[in-house]
């Protein structure tokens, strides 16, 4: 759970994803630019979570990736990660295109509220 200045984004895969999608989806935004740089910095946290409703309470089988930015983020900051994270996304699915058969799970990139 966020601290009350930290600010998170989740990215969810569809239905079809497997825990290996997962798994190249975090190692993948684990290395872009410049979302290395955060984390390396302290700034930025990526992490795997059980999939939860908009309550917070816990929703079947799955596990989402949370992106935590770290301490106040100013709106322009936090606006430029969601944008980064979902040209990040982007590219995984068609970089998962090119290395494997079959059309990649479908991902969502959105904000969470201070909540989770």
């Amino acid at each position: 759970m966020a601290d009350r200045d930290d600010r998170e984004i989740r990215v969810r895969l569809d239905g079809t994803a497997s825990g290996s999608d997962l798994d190249a989806l975090r190692k993948w935004l684990e290395r872009e630019q410049p979302l290395d740089e955060m984390v390396r910095e302290g700034r930025l946290r990526i992490q795997e979570r059980a999939r939860t409703d908009e309550t917070g309470a816990p929703m079947g089988v799955g596990t989402d990736i949370v992106i935590q930015l770290i301490g106040a983020a100013a709106g322009a900051v936090f606006l430029q990660l969601l944008n980064q994270v979902g040209r990040s996304v982007e590219a995984w699915r068609a970089n998962r295109r090119e290395v494997q058969d079959g059309e990649p799970p479908t991902g969502t990139v959105d904000p969470l509220d201070g909540d989770g």
